[in-house]
């Protein structure tokens, strides 16, 4: 969740009720065991949760109970009250609870912002209670629990976590729960969450044999089966054919590269934890690449530069490698080798504004033909605390970039939330926040200004007075990695893609092996014309064929019988359940304008 939205979060109502219902629950659990030590229960993005120390493991009948009395302590109409104390008279307070005392003493020494720099100011020692249940908290709570509806609340799980992530020290309890506004709003929770089981990419990935992971090979390292290495096809097909329109030129650059260049480029300082460790070769160190960039201002460099030249957009499918931690690989959503849909776009400081905003509208194209109609631009700038160590020590020209960004979104009545201290190393950056069907949000595309880098590689064009002047640089995504997209894709459509993506595009199934012999030739007839098709010529009964064309959740399904091979037409069986006969000609031409204007409609 981003930072602006997250102030908003906890400036709303809902954010009041589960930060409150998290100490309701903590009052229960403490009821059910006396001796119990708690430590910290904040509201979070669905939800909220509690961490305890507790004498036994939690069942769920354990979880049963508790909610039931949540349900009892709500109906109470009890009022929520905040005192501030002194740290002396909070140890007091707290002298049996040791997680409690460590806050404590935490916040008596100051505490530290969210990027872990010392506050000014030393924070309030504050606690509210509620009924039989005190706690050290900031709030904000609800003004009396009836504001909670008894009927919206629901506990969901309960997991192990390391009292404050740190895997030395006590593992804890935390059980996790929901809370909503309303019964209405809880059970449409509940159906998203399932939803999302059956939506799982990870899940789908399998059952529809798109990709694999294998130890063998390496974790994070994906292994694309035939059906998947058809979406990624189908991927870049597009991508090239709309950067064709919109004037990108095609390159291609080494999987790895000698040290020198991400010395020069400035990578290493910055982004060396996220790098694979080099190999030495002949006194020389090399590495897999985690970007594309540098390579490029190497193409852009290679000869002299004239600004009839630019813009320059450079377009590249180049395989990366970065190393995410074994904790943070998450199917194809966080991956250690990827295949990025990368460009940079070398303009002049003139040309910027149309070039970046075109960077946008070819998003929103995308948008369009995907069917994703929920997305949230944020515009990420830089923080000065952060200057030669995070970012590049430039505070003029982060200063000028991010006020180009924010002037050209503006201009072009672009909406965008402003995020700070997230840009990239080099400058600011736009990124793209996007939720499928469903609403599971993913970070999708991005757009980023580089005033740093074409600096560093001595990177010049000749302009219209005949003197040297350095380009700006803009890197962009905008489908993100083939593994993201594709993963994002799966979950998006529950794996039953539009035409033009599908692996299997129409499966012909005769009624009876009198007919397999019509059926290939169909087959074939599509084949030549690019469509994947295949004809199921197995020994199982039609209705079993059918289940399994279902299965892989194929468009169409063309069955045959002999009736339909003397006519010359198919029983079209839809996946979405519809039927009708159709002349063979007629069936086809529905197939290829599918694909050709890449609906969604079948």
């Amino acid at each position: 969740m981003s930072q602006i939205i997250q102030e908003r979060y906890q400036d709303s109502q809902l954010y009041r009720i589960r930060h409150s219902t998290a100490h309701i629950m903590a009052q229960a659990v403490l009821e059910k065991f006396p001796d119990a030590k708690f430590a910290i229960g904040p509201a979070i993005d669905d939800g909220f949760y509690y961490d305890f120390d507790l004498p036994r493991t939690l069942t769920p009948e354990d979880l049963a109970e508790i909610e039931k009395r949540m349900v009892e302590i709500i109906k109470g109409r009890h009022p929520f009250e905040r005192e501030e104390l002194s740290a002396d008279e909070a140890r007091r307070l707290f002298a049996e609870q040791p997680y409690k005392l460590e806050l404590i003493e935490g916040l008596e020494q100051g505490g530290t912002d969210d990027n872990g720099e010392p506050l000014d100011e030393k924070p309030v020692i504050s606690i509210y209670k509620s009924d039989k249940f005190v706690d050290l908290c900031r709030g904000p709570h609800v003004a009396n629990t009836q504001e909670i509806h008894p009927k919206a609340v629901k506990l969901m799980q309960v997991s192990g976590a390391y009292w404050r992530g740190d895997e030395k020290r006590p593992m804890l309890q935390r059980i996790y729960g929901t809370a909503w506004q309303s019964p209405k709003q809880l059970e449409e929770h509940l159906w998203r969450l399932e939803e999302a089981k059956k939506r799982d990419h990870r899940k789908l990935g399998k059952e529809l044999e798109i990709f694999i992971f294998d130890d063998e090979v390496g974790p994070g390292l994906p292994l694309w089966l035939p059906r998947g290495g058809i979406l990624i096809e189908e991927c870049e097909k597009l991508a090239k054919e709309m950067e064709f329109k919109h004037g990108y030129e095609r390159v291609r650059t080494p999987h790895l590269t000698k040290e020198d260049l991400f010395l020069h480029s400035g990578h290493l300082p910055y982004y060396a934890e996220s790098m694979y460790p080099p190999m030495e070769l002949e006194g020389v160190k090399y590495y897999v690449k985690p970007m594309n960039c540098p390579m490029h201002h190497k193409i852009f460099s290679s000869k002299p530069r004239s600004y009839r030249e630019l813009p320059l957009r450079l377009a590249e499918y180049g395989t990366c490698y970065r190393y995410e931690k074994s904790g943070e690989l998450f199917g194809l959503m966080r991956v250690r080798s990827m295949q990025m849909n990368d460009a940079h776009i070398y303009c002049s400081e003139r040309q910027f504004e149309q070039e970046f905003t075109a960077v946008i509208y070819l998003y929103l194209e995308y948008f369009k033909l995907l069917g994703i109609t929920d997305y949230m631009m944020r515009f990420s700038t830089h923080h000065a605390r952060g200057l030669g160590k995070k970012y590049v020590n430039e505070p003029n020209l982060w200063l000028k970039t991010e006020n180009m960004v924010r002037e050209t979104m503006l201009k072009h009545n672009i909406p965008f939330v402003e995020i700070a201290d997230e840009a990239a190393f080099y400058g600011p950056k736009i990124d793209v926040q996007v939720k499928s069907a469903i609403g599971k949000e993913f970070s999708l595309a991005t757009n980023q200004v580089d005033f740093a880098q074409p600096g560093r590689f001595n990177l010049t064009f000749i302009n219209e007075q005949g003197q040297e002047e350095t380009p700006l640089c803009i890197h962009r995504a905008p489908l993100s990695t083939h593994e993201r997209l594709v993963g994002f894709l799966l979950e998006h459509y529950a794996g039953a893609f539009p035409v033009w993506l599908s692996p299997d595009q129409v499966r012909i199934i005769p009624i009876t092996d009198n007919q397999n012999e019509a059926s290939q030739a169909l087959a074939n007839r599509l084949h030549d014309l690019g469509i994947r098709a295949e004809a199921d010529l197995d020994s199982d009964r039609m209705n079993a064929k059918i289940r399994k064309a279902q299965l892989f959740k194929v468009p169409y399904m063309a069955v045959m019988g002999e009736k339909e091979v003397q006519a010359g037409t198919v029983a079209l069986r839809k996946r979405d359940g519809s039927q009708q006969v159709l002349p063979v000609d007629e069936f086809i031409a529905l197939v290829q304008d599918r694909i050709q204007t890449r609906s969604a409609e079948l």
